[in-house]
C-alpha cells in the first residue's frame, strides 16, 4: 500500500499502518500510541506518530476526522467506505464509536448545482457500560 501511494516505506510506517489495518473502527491518536507501545517493538516517540499519520492521510492511505469532542480519528481510507452506509454511535462519556449496522445512512436528494460527496449520522449518547 505504502509503495502504490508512492511513499517511502519505513518501520515506524509499517507499524501504525498494520494498527490501522487490524482496527476495527476509527482510532485516536492515543488510541494508536496505546497500541503500539503494547507490541513488542516499543513506542514510536509523539512526534514520529504524528508525522507517520500526517504522512498516511496526506498519500490518500488513511482519513483523519474530527469526533463530537474534538478528537482526530484515523482510519484507513477502505474502511472508512465501507463505514459510510451506517450510523455510529458515539459514546460521550468514554468515547468509544460504535457500528449501527442495522441503521444504513440515507443519501438525500441535493438542490440543483450542489454535490454531495460525503453523508455522516452520528448519533451520541450513552453506550451500555457508561449508562
Amino acid at each position: 500500500m505504502l509503495r502504490q501511494a508512492g511513499v517511502k516505506v519505513t518501520q515506524p510506517r509499517l507499524r501504525v499502518l498494520s494498527c490501522l489495518l487490524e482496527a476495527q473502527a476509527a482510532l485516536s491518536h492515543a488510541e494508536i500510541e496505546s497500541w503500539l507501545s503494547a507490541e513488542d517493538a516499543g513506542e514510536l516517540d509523539r512526534v514520529t506518530l504524528y508525522r507517520v499519520l500526517d504522512s498516511l492521510v496526506g498519500c490518500g492511505i488513511a482519513s483523519r476526522s474530527l469526533d463530537a469532542r474534538g478528537v482526530f480519528r484515523f482510519m484507513l481510507k477502505s474502511m472508512q467506505l465501507a463505514h459510510a452506509e451506517h450510523a455510529h454511535f458515539h459514546c460521550q462519556r468514554c468515547g468509544r464509536v460504535f457500528c449501527v449496522a442495522s441503521m444504513p445512512v440515507p443519501t438525500p436528494s441535493l438542490p440543483t448545482g450542489f454535490v454531495g460527496i460525503s453523508v455522516a449520522l452520528e448519533i451520541s449518547g450513552l453506550c451500555p457500560p457508561c449508562a
